[in-house]
């Protein structure tokens, strides 16, 4: 059975400059002094659970959140009652930048398993970066990253078919959690096949049915949550539209 890392949620309250995740969610080049007075306007709640709501549609906007473990996921309301899923946010990952136009949250976020959360007040925030300027520029950097994934998404729904869609979303998980120091092709997912089908616009009759055939193309295995990767390079082929799972099989 492969070994896991364990969350301890006695270190929730750690100061920004011991966490592992600053150089995800922090500036390069922030001095140690800066860092302690960034660490100082950031507000550490207890561990939140499985469907506790960050912030919701329509709300009015004040902070910003960093996931420091677990996952969140943001919704808006679907034509049919239900939820039309927008994203998924791993640790290191900072959720409210689409509300700061407007003053007011467009969509909710809601925690997927146990999580820690960072709470930033964004008033705090900008006082803040108009005295480190590298602060500033690293809003701009999260701003444009936002912009630019949200371009992919859009790419992703409007040009791939569904073999394609779950092979990029599984490989784009690997490379997020490879970045925080995780495995990249054995994990656990938080969410369910429903909220998957939802971010990707297919029906979950549809993305279990895309897990059953990846496992019997031996592209991976799944067994409730807990996935193992076992062709990446398939993945890829796949992803990149180079064909479906009944070719792209090279090994026996």
């Amino acid at each position: 059975m492969p070994e896991h890392k364990v969350i301890s949620f006695e270190n929730i309250k750690v100061a920004c400059k011991n966490c592992s995740l600053v150089t995800l969610c922090l500036p390069m080049s922030l001095t140690p002094e800066d860092v302690e007075r960034l660490d100082a306007i950031v507000m550490r709640s207890r561990p939140l659970h499985r469907g506790d709501v960050l912030f919701q549609a329509g709300s009015r906007f004040r902070s910003l959140y960093v996931v420091k473990t677990g996952s969140v996921k943001t919704y808006t309301p679907s034509e049919e009652g239900g939820e039309q899923v927008l994203g998924f946010h791993l640790p290191g990952e900072i959720i409210g930048l689409e509300a700061i136009q407007s003053g007011q949250h467009t969509c909710s976020g809601k925690v997927l398993e146990t999580s820690a959360i960072c709470e930033i007040p964004f008033q705090r925030l900008e006082e803040l970066s108009l005295a480190i300027p590298s602060l500033q520029h690293q809003m701009y950097r999260l701003l444009s990253k936002e912009i630019g994934q949200e371009s992919e998404m859009l790419m992703l729904l409007g040009k791939r078919n569904a073999e394609e869609r779950l092979a990029s979303f599984l490989l784009s998980l690997s490379e997020r959690f490879k970045k925080r120091g995780l495995s990249a092709t054995d994990f656990y997912l938080s969410m369910s096949r429903h909220e998957i089908g939802s971010y990707l616009g297919l029906a979950v009759e549809t993305v279990s049915r895309l897990f059953t055939r990846f496992q019997e193309e031996s592209l991976l295995s799944a067994e409730r949550k807990h996935v193992q990767l076992r062709d990446m390079e398939g993945l890829k082929a796949i992803a990149s539209g180079q064909g479906s799972t009944s070719h792209t099989r090279r090994f026996p």
